[in-house]
């Protein structure tokens, strides 16, 4: 490629780019990076190890064992707190908004009692209008922390991958996520805080402010599930307070008919998960260790860049199946790229890689192709215009090469006479000074025509160009019998190149007398008139119609009449000199009817 198309594909390239990335950003490419984060989600699942939290749900057989039902919910809770207690756990969270007091004083009171004995407890609260719902006052006191309660489900598919690790209230007010309390208690340790990052103890988290610091959440499979308890159970089975043991228990409601916020997750397929349990699983993600950070957008961006960067040189520097080879090794890499990171613990997005390196490739595979189509076309018409030259050389210079080889036959046949011997030297001489202009001409004109020539900038006189191919032509139409015409003729000042104008002059005339009739009239002309001069070459030879005037100046044309005809030629000669009219910056008109002879108008600007 030169420079101008080099620039021009890296602009298609960097177009690619932003097509794909901004496709991959729409609503369709989130979907798509949700659906294959899922799909990794469950080729590599958590590491297996101790579940770190146990969820103790109030189901529905708690539920119709209890007089009141969820009106009865604080008794529940009373109830349930000293085996709870007994158990022995980490922490308590209590997954439910205590906003409101119960339905007697008693019942808060007895509440209010029962979580006295409870262990590092955690209460919910929620953030509704802007404000938080705080447990009330007397539960507040016997709480060890407060943390809210929000998840962020996906808008497209309400799955919940991740929970923002804080939330803050119009008023400023800001609290952490429960299971990041509960790992806070459970660790005996403060949160330091940066704006990219969370440090509780040793563990560090690399969660942004600016986006609401998320946590991924690494969810169990569901062989290794996090365990749940119902409080019926923990009531009517001993056996079931050994797995709240040194663990951290997330008490809320996992009762269908009764849960209010009920999600999908990566492990879902259908069935949705309690509020509950995805707490429970976010605390047992903390706990573990094992998180997920997802890549940086400039990451993000500087992979599609080097992306399309790499299809780009692929197929600009390698030829035919190199290329492509190299090109689906980059879209297999692509490929597995979001699984490698994944894990590696990092979630790349697999949209905007898969689009940047698709379109980044069929780009340059289709440049690459109609590149080499065009540079192979571009041979084809050089192989076919040097084949035209060939028969321009055989067509143009026969007649001088015939005179120079028949004077010097002559010469050495026969005893001539002095007189005679120099005329023919200098018929010789005359001829092959011809036949080197003319091969120096046809030499400036295939530079001409390939834009590689710069036209001499002279001024000259184009009435004297025309005397001298009138006289160039003059024994040819002798020979037919046809009568050369002079018109009008003034003088002017046209800038370009004379020996050019010279040769185009001359074709017409030529041309003119070679499709003429014996016994016609070829008329020459040259006048100037409102800045320009037209120099005309008319005849009353065989015509042409106004289909074969739309080709006449097409290269190797010859109408059907001209065949016909008899006359040698290869139809060149007036696509050259339509070259070199347009090239001094003129045109070429033609008015023709068949039978009727033809007016072939140079229109050339002259000077002022």
């Amino acid at each position: 490629m030169n420079r101008r198309q080099g620039l021009v594909y890296a602009a298609l390239l960097l177009a690619c780019f932003l097509i794909s990335v901004s496709a991959a950003w729409t609503t369709l490419g989130t979907q798509f990076d949700n659906d294959v984060y899922d799909f990794l989600f469950r080729v590599h699942p958590a590491r297996p190890s101790e579940p770190a939290a146990t969820v103790l749900g109030i189901d529905e057989q708690t539920l119709r064992t209890t007089r009141g039902g969820l009106r009865s919910i604080r008794p529940i809770l009373a109830a349930a707190a000293p085996k709870i207690a007994a158990a022995n756990p980490k922490a308590v969270v209590v997954d439910l908004i205590l906003a409101d007091t119960g339905l007697d004083a008693a019942e808060d009171a007895a509440l209010e009692a029962a979580f006295r004995t409870l262990p590092n407890l955690v209460l919910a609260t929620d953030l509704a209008g802007g404000e938080w719902e705080e447990p009330i006052e007397p539960l507040r006191r016997v709480a060890k922390a407060v943390g809210h309660v929000h998840s962020l489900p996906d808008p497209y598919d309400n799955v919940v991958r991740k929970i923002p690790l804080e939330r803050i209230s119009s008023g400023n007010r800001r609290h952490f996520a429960l299971a990041l309390e509960a790992f806070r208690l459970a660790e005996g340790a403060e949160i330091t805080e940066s704006p990219e990052s969370l440090e509780i103890g040793r563990v560090e988290l690399r969660t942004s402010r600016e986006q609401g610091r998320p946590l991924w959440i690494r969810y169990r499979s569901p062989e290794s599930t996090v365990p749940v308890v119902t409080i019926h159970e923990l009531h009517g089975d001993p056996a079931a307070a050994a797995k709240l043991s040194g663990r951290v228990v997330f008490l809320g409601i996992t009762a269908q008919s009764a849960a209010q916020d009920r999600h999908m997750t990566p492990y879902s397929f259908g069935q949705t998960m309690p509020g509950v349990e995805i707490h429970a699983n976010a605390y047992d993600t903390l706990a573990r260790r094992d998180f997920l950070t997802p890549a940086s957008n400039t990451f993000e961006l500087s992979v599609c860049v080097l992306l399309a960067a790499t299809a780009g040189v692929i197929f600009a520097v390698f030829p035919g199946w190199r290329a492509y080879l190299l090109a689906a090794l980059l879209l297999v890499t692509v490929h597995l790229a979001p699984s490698i990171a994944f894990r590696m613990g990092v979630i790349l997005p697999y949209a905007p890689l898969l689009s940047a390196a698709w379109l980044s490739i069929v780009f340059a595979a289709s440049y690459q192709y109609f590149f080499v189509r065009r540079m192979l076309d571009r041979s084809e018409a050089e192989k076919e215009r040097y084949q035209r030259a060939i028969h321009f050389v055989a067509h143009e210079m026969r007649t001088p090469l015939t005179a120079i080889q028949g004077s010097s036959e002559l010469m050495g046949r026969y005893r001539l006479t002095d007189e005679k011997r120099n005329e023919m030297a200098r018929m010789i001489n005359s001829e092959s000074k011809r036949l080197a202009r003319m091969i120096q001409t046809f030499l400036d004109v295939e530079r001409l025509t390939e834009g590689q020539m710069e036209l001499k900038r002279e001024p000259f006189d184009p009435s004297e160009v025309i005397d001298l191919s009138l006289e160039r032509a003059r024994p040819l139409a002798e020979r037919k019998q046809i009568r050369l015409d002079l018109g009008v003729l003034d003088s002017a000042v046209v800038q370009g190149d004379r020996e050019l104008m010279e040769y185009a002059v001359y074709n017409l005339i030529n041309n003119a007398i070679k499709y003429s009739p014996a016994e016609t009239v070829v008329t020459v002309s040259g006048e100037r008139r409102d800045g320009q001069f037209t120099l005309a070459v008319s005849d009353q030879g065989i015509g042409m119609d106004e289909q074969e005037l739309k080709s006449i100046f097409h290269k190797f044309y010859r109408t059907k009449r001209a065949e016909a005809s008899g006359e040698v030629g290869t139809g060149i000669g007036l696509s050259i000199v339509d070259q070199i009219v347009t090239h001094h910056g003129g045109r070429m008109e033609v008015s023709s009817r068949p039978g009727a002879g033809s007016r072939f108008a140079m229109i050339l600007p002259v000077e002022a």
